[in-house]
C-alpha cells in the first residue's frame, strides 16, 4: 500500500463514525431552528445509522464484485455531498432525506476500508495499519459529543448546527482527491458472482425492522408497531439464515462465520459496543441536564475519555502482543468498573470524574483498536470481505441497541436517574468479558495477531495492483 493511502481511508473512517453521534448533540437546535416535530428531529438522528447500518453487508459483496477502491471513491461522494445538502437543509424533510442518504454513504464506504487493508498490507505492516484504523474508530465515535458540544457553544459563522454537518464535507472532499492512492482490491474474475438478490432484500429488510423500532421506540414510548416490526424482523432474518444455506451465491459467505473465532469475535464486538456509544450519550445529557455543565463544559469533560482512548489505542498492539485476544476480556472489566465508578461521581464533577473517564478511555481504546484485526486474522481468504461488512454492522448495530436499553433504564423511573443507566452499563460490559474469554479459549494460544494474519496473506501481492 503506497504511503498515503491509509490516512486517506482512515479519514473515511473518521467521519462516518464522528457523523453517527455528533447530531444527537444537536436535535433539539435543529427542531428550534427548523421548527421539526419530534418524529423529524428523531429521524435526523435515527435516519443516518439506520441506513448506514442496513447497507454493510451488500456494500461489502459489492466492493468484492466490482472493487473495493471505486466503492470508496462512490460512497465518499454520496456522503460528501449528502452532508453539504444536510449542512444547507431549508426544511426538515430535505435534512432527514439528506442524513438517510448520508448514511447509505458511509455504509458502502466503511467495508471497503477494512478490506483495502487487509489485501492490500503486507502481514508484517498489517497489525500497525490496523492499529491506526482501530485508534480512529475510537477517537471518530467520541468526536461528534466534544465536537459538537463545542460548535454550539462557539457558533461560529452563526451557522449554529449546520456546522456539524458542514464540518465533514472538507474531509470527504480531501479523501476524494487522494483517491488515486488506493491500491485496487477486489473485482478480479474470482470476485464476479452473481449478486445474491434475495439475500440483499431480506438483510436491508431485516435490518431495516431491527433498527428503526430501536431508534424511535424509545422517545415515543414503545408504541405497538415497534414491538410488531421486532417480530418482523425475526421473521426475515431467520428467512435470511435459511436462504444463505441454500443460495448457490450466498451474500453472507459460509466461511464468514466458518470459525469460532470469527463467530464469537463478531459478538463481542456488538456486545461491546452495545455499552460504549450510550455511554458517552446518556453522559453527555446528564452532564448538560441535571448536572447543569453547559455544551463546552460538557465538551472538555468528555474530552478526557477521548484523550484516554488516544493513549490506549497507542498501546493497543503490545498490549495484544502480550496478552493476544484476553486483552479484550480485560478492557471489558475495566470498563465495567469505570462505569460503577462514574455513577459515584458523575454529580460532581472535577478531577475524579476526569480520572474515571481518562482510564475508561484507555481501555475503550485498547479493545477498539485491537477487535477487528484479531477477528480478521483468523478469517478465511474468501470471506475477508464478507466479514469486513459483518463486523462494522455488528458495531452499529450493537450501538443501537444500547442507545436504546440504556435510555430506557435512564428514563424508568419518575426521575431520570444516572445510576440505573450505570447499572445497565456494568452488566453489558460485564457480558461483553464473558464473550471475550470464550473467544480467548477459541484462540490458539500465546499467538500475536501480526504473526495470524492469515485472512488473505497469499492473495495480497496478486491482488494488489497501485492506481
Amino acid at each position: 500500500m503506497r504511503r498515503l493511502a491509509l490516512p486517506v481511508l482512515l479519514s473515511g473512517t473518521f467521519v462516518q463514525l464522528m457523523s453517527v453521534t455528533v447530531m444527537q448533540i444537536v436535535v433539539p437546535d435543529v427542531r428550534a431552528d427548523l421548527a421539526a416535530g419530534a418524529g423529524a428531529g428523531q429521524l435526523v438522528a435515527a435516519g443516518y445509522t439506520l441506513t448506514f447500518a442496513c447497507t454493510l453487508i451488500t456494500a461489502a459483496r459489492l466492493g468484492d464484485r466490482w472493487g473495493h477502491r471505486r466503492l470508496f471513491v462512490v460512497g465518499t461522494a454520496v456522503f460528501t455531498a449528502a452532508a453539504a445538502a444536510g449542512a444547507l437543509a431549508p426544511d426538515a424533510g430535505v435534512l432527514v432525506v439528506a442524513r438517510l442518504v448520508q448514511g447509505i454513504g458511509s455504509g458502502m464506504v466503511a467495508p471497503q476500508v477494512l478490506s483495502i487493508i487487509q489485501r492490500s498490507v503486507p502481514p508484517g505492516r498489517r497489525a500497525r495499519a490496523m492499529s491506526w484504523f482501530g485508534a480512529t474508530m475510537a477517537v471518530a465515535s467520541l468526536a461528534g459529543p466534544v465536537l459538537g458540544g463545542m460548535l454550539l457553544e462557539l457558533d461560529p459563522f452563526g451557522a449554529g448546527w449546520r456546522a456539524a454537518l458542514a464540518v465533514t464535507v472538507p474531509v470527504g472532499v480531501a479523501a476524494l482527491v487522494g483517491w488515486p492512492v488506493l491500491p485496487r482490491t477486489g473485482g478480479g474474475a474470482a470476485d464476479r458472482v452473481p449478486l445474491d438478490g434475495v439475500g440483499v432484500l431480506l438483510s436491508v429488510t431485516g435490518l431495516s425492522a431491527v433498527v428503526l423500532p430501536l431508534a424511535l421506540g424509545g422517545e415515543q414510548g414503545w408504541p405497538v408497531w415497534t414491538w410488531a416490526s421486532l417480530a418482523v424482523a425475526v421473521g426475515l432474518l431467520s428467512a435470511l439464515v435459511v436462504h444463505q444455506r441454500r443460495a448457490p451465491h450466498p451474500l453472507v459467505q459460509p466461511a464468514a462465520l466458518g470459525t469460532a473465532t470469527a463467530r464469537l469475535g463478531i459478538g463481542v464486538v456488538l456486545v461491546f459496543n452495545a455499552g460504549v456509544p450510550s455511554f458517552v450519550l446518556l453522559l453527555s445529557l446528564h452532564l448538560q441536564g441535571p448536572v447543569g455543565l453547559g455544551p463546552l463544559g460538557t465538551a472538555g469533560t468528555i474530552a478526557t475519555y477521548a484523550v484516554g482512548a488516544l493513549a490506549g489505542s497507542a498501546l493497543a498492539e503490545p498490549l495484544a502482543r502480550r496478552w493476544d485476544v484476553s486483552m479484550l476480556a480485560v478492557a471489558s472489566f475495566v470498563l465495567a468498573a469505570v462505569c460503577g465508578a462514574t455513577v459515584v461521581v458523575v454529580d460532581r464533577p472535577g478531577p475524579a470524574l476526569w480520572a474515571v473517564l481518562a482510564l475508561g478511555g484507555i481501555a475503550f481504546g485498547a479493545f477498539t483498536a485491537s477487535a477487528f484485526a484479531l477477528v480478521l486474522a483468523e478469517v478465511p481468504a474468501g470471506a475477508v470481505g464478507t466479514v469486513s461488512g459483518l463486523l462494522p454492522t455488528a458495531q452499529q448495530l450493537g450501538g443501537t441497541i444500547g442507545v436504546a436499553l440504556c435510555g430506557a433504564a435512564y428514563t424508568a423511573g419518575a426521575v431520570p436517574s444516572f445510576g440505573r443507566a450505570g447499572a445497565y452499563q456494568v452488566a453489558v460490559f460485564v457480558l461483553a468479558a464473558a464473550v471475550a474469554v470464550a473467544l480467548a479459549r477459541a484462540t490458539r494460544p500465546h499467538t500475536a495477531p501480526d504473526t495470524r494474519h492469515r485472512a488473505g496473506d497469499h492473495r495480497s501481492e496478486q491482488e494488489t495492483r497501485h492506481g
